[in-house]
């Protein structure tokens, strides 16, 4: 019994490192600070942007512009009224050929400034000041024409394939002077169109900030669903993306895929490399000037003989606000009105839902 008792007492006295105190005592709760809030607000809107990256409009829903299904669809969204082809009034004087994102909108004001009046942008392609975006389907007939000519049996070097100058006078006959897509996309083919016009190759010394600003503008905008959903309710904004995210763009950075991100990221150094070599064994010596936006007036208008002018550079994003004013210029003009367009087909559906119960059921 002793024995017993003894046993009894040992296994009910308490832990020998735990005192009376802590074993009572309550867990305190878990305090969230501000800076943990941040952190996991920064990895969750990481997370989302990563995930959101992978819907990719244009690749996940991608179908070959080669096939003969844009055709029908061309035709559907086909603009009302078309805009009348261009005839060339005055000589085309400067060719600036250099890739988006190296100084083509500023370029642009300043050979306005200069005199070269019009000077045609990448903007006109869909804000064109007397058609909107009437022009688009003549460019997108010329990317047609210079990348799958080939196929269906014409050779790439045919006459079908061939793009002269008259062809590129139906779009920008008015024009003296082309900048940005136009002028990049169809580098060599604008070089053998107009063989007097002198030609700038501008670039950009720093190419990690050159690559950023594509990552920022056209691959921002090829990965925009709100844009690609506006672009079947509306037939500008259609014709807007159909021209840029699945030709000029997705074919110049060797996207056919649609996939920009991936071409901008894989491709696009070499790219620029390819495209300035390609210029330098085009043109003569005496008709090209290679050009950084850093340079200013003094030789650009060395080349072209004018005067320098006594006033700053301009910088796009100072004289207009550069691409996210474009942005807002873009939304304001198709995408409401495409949700506008939207709300209307939602009202016509349940309208239609609503006569069919009665009369039908």
């Amino acid at each position: 019994m002793a024995r017993l008792a003894t046993t009894t007492t040992t296994t009910t006295t308490s832990p020998p490192h735990a005192s009376p105190d802590k074993r009572d005592q309550k867990p305190s709760p878990t305090k969230t600070t501000p800076t943990t809030t941040a952190i996991t607000t920064t990895s969750i809107t990481k997370t989302l942007k990563q995930t959101l990256s992978l819907l990719n409009p244009s690749t996940h829903l991608y179908i070959t512009q080669a096939s003969p299904l844009w055709g029908l669809v061309e035709r559907i969204y086909a603009l009302p009224h078309p805009p009348p082809r261009r005839r060339r009034t005055r000589p085309m004087q400067v060719l600036c050929v250099g890739l988006p994102r190296t100084g083509t909108e500023s370029l642009q004001q300043a050979l306005l400034h200069l005199g070269y009046e019009h000077t045609y942008h990448g903007w006109d392609v869909v804000y064109d000041a007397d058609a909107g975006a009437g022009y688009a389907p003549g460019w997108v007939a010329l990317a047609r024409r210079k990348w799958y000519a080939g196929l269906g049996g014409k050779g790439g070097g045919s006459a079908e394939a061939r793009i002269t100058a008259e062809d590129f006078d139906e779009l920008l006959g008015h024009c003296v002077a082309v900048t940005d897509a136009a002028a990049s996309v169809f580098a060599a083919e604008m070089i053998a169109a107009y063989p007097e016009a002198k030609v700038v190759l501008n670039m950009r010394r720093d190419l990690d900030a050159w690559e950023r600003s594509l990552r920022n503008t056209l691959v921002h905008a090829n990965e925009s669903w709100g844009f690609w959903i506006a672009s079947w309710l509306d037939r500008e904004c259609f014709w807007a993306w159909h021209v840029y995210e699945r030709f000029l763009w997705p074919l110049l950075f060797r996207a056919p895929d649609g996939d920009m991100a991936r071409a901008i990221r894989g491709n696009a150094r070499w790219i620029q490399q390819e495209h300035c070599n390609m210029i330098r064994g085009l043109v003569p010596k005496h008709r090209l000037l290679e050009w950084y936006i850093e340079d200013g007036w003094e030789p650009l208008c060395k080349f072209l003989g004018k005067p320098v002018p006594d006033v700053e550079f301009p910088h796009a994003n100072a004289v207009n606000g550069g691409w996210k004013a474009r942005e807002e210029q873009c939304n304001k003009r198709w995408v409401e009105r495409a949700f506008v367009n939207l709300i209307l087909l939602v009202m016509a559906a349940i309208t239609s839902i609503i006569v069919a119960r009665i009369y039908l059921f």
